[in-house]
């Protein structure tokens, strides 16, 4: 009854039993309006191995919190609870194996695992269609499933301090997603893809393994805080060399399209003229070339706001097209390049 009494003392609509020390919930002792009115219920920090079956009393409740309690698996039960909105289950026992076959049924909104021992992002949360918001950092997590596109209307990615070494290009096809958290993992790089991000806002990078960014992170008009510290990227200007010649095919495409040379698919068969649609344009801007597969990688800094120089990666034509740019880190093309970036692109570059 103690309990019961300082649930209602939060006001209609809310239950808090958090820090009681449960084992179990009984709710003999609440009446069947106040079960039928509580849309917030908390039962945090307790000794809960499992979700207790008499949550699905609270038929009309919209957020559950259940977590710092001992849980190991979540019971088909909730599955009953039809309007959860929102289920916190943070620094729990839970993995990928702990939920209900049906979880993705749920209408949630907002859904928060982090601090669990999760190892693989259950594909039951991916069939989450309403998802707005998903946190799953401090798990061991080590990669993210490309069904991570499912969930067409997340805004908040939450993946921090996992073992993740990759960033699949799938996680460009969320098209609200505003936050994207991906800092204390193993990741080496960033797929170009995340351009197709025209929602991002904010990107958290930090204490990765990072040595360069592509140089297409430009195009992300709408962000506002890029966290990079804690990575090992270059503290200079560098460049890498790596150069497989091109193949007769490519030389024969490039003469082509360099040279503006007029064909139809009358002329040629319609595998070859797939291959020279995908011809890309050399971003030196004294350079009239273009390449296929063959191609110079090259870093280069970048300025941001005039005060922080961003590592980004260069694909060239040729070792020959570097030469406007190597001489002299103020070279024409890195001057052209850098005076194209506005200086409101990122407010926050944290580095430091």
């Amino acid at each position: 009854m103690e309990s019961h009494e300082r649930a209602a003392a939060l006001g209609d609509g809310v239950l808090d039993f958090s820090r009681l020390g449960l084992n179990t919930l009984s709710v003999d002792s609440i009446t069947d309006r106040r079960k039928r009115d509580t849309k917030q219920l908390y039962l945090n920090y307790n000794r809960l191995a499992s979700l207790p079956s008499s949550v699905t009393l609270f038929f009309n409740l919209e957020f559950l919190d259940i977590s710092n309690n001992g849980l190991s698996f979540i019971c088909e039960d909730i599955m009953r609870l039809t309007k959860l909105k929102t289920l916190i289950a943070k620094n729990n026992r839970l993995d990928e194996f702990s939920l209900p076959k049906e979880f993705g049924s749920l209408q949630l909104e907002v859904l928060n695992f982090s601090g669990n021992r999760f190892e693989e992002i259950p594909l039951q949360c991916t069939k989450l269609l309403r998802l707005q918001s998903l946190s799953l950092g401090g798990n061991r997590l080590k990669s993210i499933p490309a069904e991570i596109e499912n969930l067409t209307s997340l805004e908040m990615l939450y993946l921090g301090g996992n073992l993740i070494s990759a960033i699949p290009p799938e996680v460009a096809n969320l098209p609200y997603l505003t936050y994207l958290v991906l800092c204390d993992n193993r990741i080496q790089s960033v797929p170009p893809q995340l351009t197709r991000l025209h929602s991002l806002r904010s990107l958290s990078l930090h204490n990765n393994l990072l040595t360069y960014l592509p140089r297409e992170i430009l195009s992300l008009v709408h962000l506002q805080e890029l966290s990079l510290r804690g990575n090992p990227l270059v503290v200079r200007f560098v460049k890498e060399m790596t150069y497989d010649p091109p193949s007769l095919l490519e030389l024969a495409g490039r003469t082509i399209k360099s040279r503006n040379l007029l064909y139809s698919p009358f002329d040629l068969p319609g595998n070859l003229v797939r291959y020279l649609d995908l011809a890309s344009k050399c971003p030196n801007p004294k350079c009239a070339g273009v390449y296929f597969d063959s191609c110079v990688r090259q870093i280069k800094f970048v300025d941001f706001c005039g005060k922080y120089r961003l590592p980004l990666m260069h694909y060239l034509c040729s070792p020959e097209c570097t030469s406007p740019c190597s001489s002299n880190p103020q070279s024409d093309a890195e001057s052209e390049e850098e005076n194209s970036v506005p200086a409101d692109r990122l407010q926050r570059v944290l580095l430091g």
